[in-house]
């Protein structure tokens, strides 16, 4: 046998240890193809003669010297595949000459910094969004102020409303001075101080400026969820279904709020979500009537409590919405199903009208009726027309990079994914029989609209009283998992 080249050998040890590193992280993230179909879509929507602009957002600021964990504006997210804040995007509806060549897009991101690496993550720089994410142009975000994008001569700037939100550090290229340098750039304070402008330039200078029509044309492209976007959608449904399925075996009512939520939070982090897509919410209770409750710090559930569990787990940026209701001590008041039940028949009347048509309201239309008519049966209303707190919210919104995803609420179409989740709320004092306080019940689903119909994406978590029964009565994998006592 000839000898192998020491190159060669070295070579192929360099090819093997890439492979090794690739394989420590995840390799499901979306394409820097799927971002760039994603901008491509976005152009062809532009009007003549335009540009849109998108910054990241920003780092919030914890406790004192200690950030909230950085999570990235899902519009800049989508079009860019990009995680890092301190970035700004421009995409041309038509190419435009910068240095000298001709393009329809240019990213500016953070620069690297050997020493910011060290503490916070290595940063991709201009080399790295050109070779990683596929841009044809990347500069550094210092370079923004420098360049020679003429933005007077656009018909329309098109960006979303700014906040005065966004904190000035001493990096003199993060996204405060991103936007200011942007505001500087397109005249967004033209009249403010300076008696010298006249009507006219300050006219022309405002038209120019749109802050309105880019989200609508976001949530046109978003609000349509792509094959690639379906796989990590459902995935993050299933990890969501699975959670609830195993905190129905692992409930009992000596547990407290924080406990269960953390048992659903476990589950995420086993099957590799990386967030939770919103703060969990896990009343039992009185504390299920308070639609958004995160607080979770009631220390014992109790168990003729009802628990409304309404988490999901965020993978690779795309998040679910789930929520399920259990009886602590594993079984249905009579009062408890009458409740559950009457949610249910609305619940399955609101996805039957999830098709393609349709108008969006119809889940919230139907489910209100239903609950409305049953209340009334219940004797906990006088008449379907009277006024109540009940079931104070619609039934159904749309879900993806959000939880509350981007849409513009008009007829459902093919690839569409949405919740339905009617619910009843009746809070102590409330004016009906005391045997109805406290009890709260929400049925949440995430549903993809098909030509053939709707399909319950979190199907696997038990969604009848009977099957959240006999789910409860199965043995918990966290039976035995014991921790010692605190001093």
């Amino acid at each position: 046998m000839k000898p192998i080249p020491f190159l060669m050998v070295l070579l192929c040890l360099t090819v093997l240890k890439g492979y090794a590193q690739q394989n420590e992280l995840p390799n499901d993230f979306l394409t820097k193809d799927f971002h760039k179909d994603r901008r491509e879509q976005l152009r062809k929507s532009l009007p003549a003669n335009s540009v849109a602009v998108f910054f990241t957002n920003p780092v919030r600021n914890r406790s004192n010297d200690v950030d909230y964990v950085y999570h990235q504006d899902p519009n800049f997210y989508y079009l860019t595949g990009y995680k890092e804040p301190h970035a700004l995007l421009l995409i041309f509806k038509d190419k435009q000459l910068i240095n000298g060549k001709m393009y329809n897009e240019v990213i500016f991101v953070q620069e690297r910094n050997k020493r910011a690496e060290m503490w916070t993550g290595k940063r991709l720089g201009k080399k790295g969004v050109e070779t990683t994410l596929g841009f044809e142009l990347a500069f550094n975000g210092s370079e923004f102020k420098s360049s020679d994008i003429d933005f007077s001569k656009f018909d329309k700037i098109m960006f979303n409303p700014f906040f005065n939100d966004v904190r000035n550090t001493s990096n003199k290229a993060d996204l405060y001075d991103l936007i200011e340098t942007f505001k500087e750039k397109v005249s967004f304070n033209i009249k403010m101080g300076n008696s010298s402008v006249s009507d006219k330039i300050y006219t022309e200078a405002k038209e120019r400026l749109d802050t309105k029509t880019l989200t609508y044309l976001m949530a046109d492209l978003r609000e349509i969820k792509t094959p690639e976007e379906l796989t990590l959608l459902k995935k993050a449904i299933n990890i969501s279904a699975i959670g609830q399925i195993e905190m129905m075996k692992a409930m009992h009512p000596n547990m407290s709020e924080t406990e269960a939520q953390g048992v659903h939070e476990f589950v995420y982090k086993k099957y590799g979500a990386e967030y939770e897509g919103y703060p969990s919410i896990v009343g039992a209770g009185n504390n299920g009537c308070i639609l958004h409750y995160i607080e979770n710090n009631k220390t014992v559930i109790g168990k003729d409590n009802l628990v409304l569990m309404d988490l999901g787990a965020e993978y690779h940026g795309y998040t679910a919405d789930v929520t399920r209701t259990i009886p602590a001590n594993g079984k249905f008041s009579t009062a408890q199903k009458q409740i559950y039940d009457l949610v249910y028949k609305a619940q399955e009347a609101g996805i039957a009208t999830a098709v393609v048509g349709n108008s969006f309201w119809s889940p919230s239309i139907i489910t209100k009726k239903i609950i409305d008519e049953g209340l009334v049966k219940l004797g906990i209303i006088a008449s379907v027309n009277e006024k109540h707190n009940y079931y104070p919210h619609g039934a159904s919104h749309h879900i993806g990079l959000d939880v509350h995803d981007l849409s513009n609420y008009g007829n459902f179409k093919e690839n569409m994914v949405i919740t339905v989740e009617p619910g009843i709320y009746i809070p102590k004092g409330s004016p009906c029989d005391k045997k109805w306080w406290g009890i709260a019940v929400r049925i949440e689903d995430d549903i993809l609209i098909t030509k053939n119909g709707p399909v319950i994406l979190s199907g696997k978590a038990p969604r009848t009283s009977e099957e959240i029964e006999k789910m409860m009565k199965q043995t918990s994998a966290l039976n035995n998992f014991n921790l010692p006592k605190l001093d």
